[in-house]
């Protein structure tokens, strides 16, 4: 079975495999095989950006709000803090890897895309 475990904190949280392992998996099991039907495409969505996620002046509210520690999402991320500062201020705009890492540790959907 190609199985991928993704884990957070040292602990496992997802288990990623294959849909046609999945549906397998199902039928064994005599479960109803999900439906999975894809969003329907947005006029204009080529990309995120057509979305209206949070903008990077907001990352140091929304850190905050969530109750986390500058230094402690930095190390998270794998940037410093003072690297993290200049993004909260607006000085630095992150790379794509980098928005992707506070958009998981955050728990905002967006920032994936955004060139």
């Amino acid at each position: 079975m190609d199985l991928q475990v993704i884990s957070r904190d040292g602990e496992p949280e997802y288990a990623v495999l294959p849909w046609a392992q999945y549906q397998a998996l199902l039928q064994a099991a005599g479960a109803a095989s999900p439906q999975y039907t894809a969003p329907a495409p947005q006029p204009g969505d080529a990309s995120d950006a057509a979305v209206n996620y949070p903008s990077f002046d907001q990352l140091g509210p929304l850190r905050q709000a969530k109750g986390i520690d500058a230094a402690k999402l930095a190390r998270a991320v794998g940037i410093s803090p003072s690297y993290l500062e200049l993004i909260e201020n607006g000085t630095r705009q992150p790379d794509a890897a980098i928005r992707r890492s506070l958009a998981w540790e955050l728990g905002v959907p967006g920032w994936r895309g955004e060139s």
